[in-house]
C-alpha cells in the first residue's frame, strides 16, 4: 500500500500511522493510537527492568593476623550474605609493614573460600592489588 493511501486510511479511522520497522523493504507500519503505543512500550520496558537481577556485592575486611573468633564472626556474616543471593568480596588489608605477611593473608582467604565452598563458588582467586589481597565469591545457583 502506498504511503498516501495508508495515511488517508489512518486519518479516516482517527488513528495514527506508526512506523514499526523503517529498515525493512518495504517499511512496516501500523495504524494505531500513538499515545497507547508509547504507553505499552514503557510498560514492557518496566516489566523487563523489574525481572532483571540486581547484583549486590558485600565486602568483608580482614587483617593479616585476624583471630579465630573474628574470623568465625565474619564467616557467619558471609554465609548470610550468600544465602540472600549477594556476592561476597573478602579482602585482607595490609597496613604499614604488615605487607610482609602476604602468605598469611593468602592462606586466610583460601581458608575462607574453602569454609564457604558449600554455599559459594570462587569467582576470582586471591590477588594482591596494592595493599589489599582480594577474593570474590559468588553464590551457587539454587537447585
Amino acid at each position: 500500500m502506498s504511503i498516501r493511501d495508508a495515511l488517508k486510511l489512518a486519518d479516516e479511522m482517527g488513528l495514527d500511522l506508526i512506523e514499526i520497522s523503517p529498515n525493512a523493504d518495504p517499511p512496516v507500519v501500523r495504524i494505531a493510537d500513538y499515545q497507547k503505543f508509547l504507553y505499552q512500550q514503557k510498560k514492557k520496558a518496566k516489566e523487563l527492568k523489574a525481572k532483571s537481577v540486581k547484583v549486590v556485592v558485600k565486602e568483608i575486611r580482614f587483617g593479616p593476623q585476624t583471630d579465630d573468633h573474628d574470623y568465625n564472626f565474619k564467616l557467619k556474616h558471609a554465609q548470610n550474605f550468600l544465602k540472600e543471593g549477594a556476592k561476597v568480596k573478602a579482602y585482607v588489608f595490609f597496613r604499614g609493614r604488615s605487607i610482609v605477611f602476604k602468605e598469611q593473608g593468602e592462606i586466610l582467604l583460601l581458608r575462607f573460600a574453602t569454609d564457604l565452598e558449600d554455599l559459594a563458588k570462587v569467582e576470582m582467586m586471591p590477588k594482591l592489588e596494592g595493599k589489599r589481597m582480594t577474593i570474590m565469591l559468588a553464590p551457587k545457583p539454587k537447585k
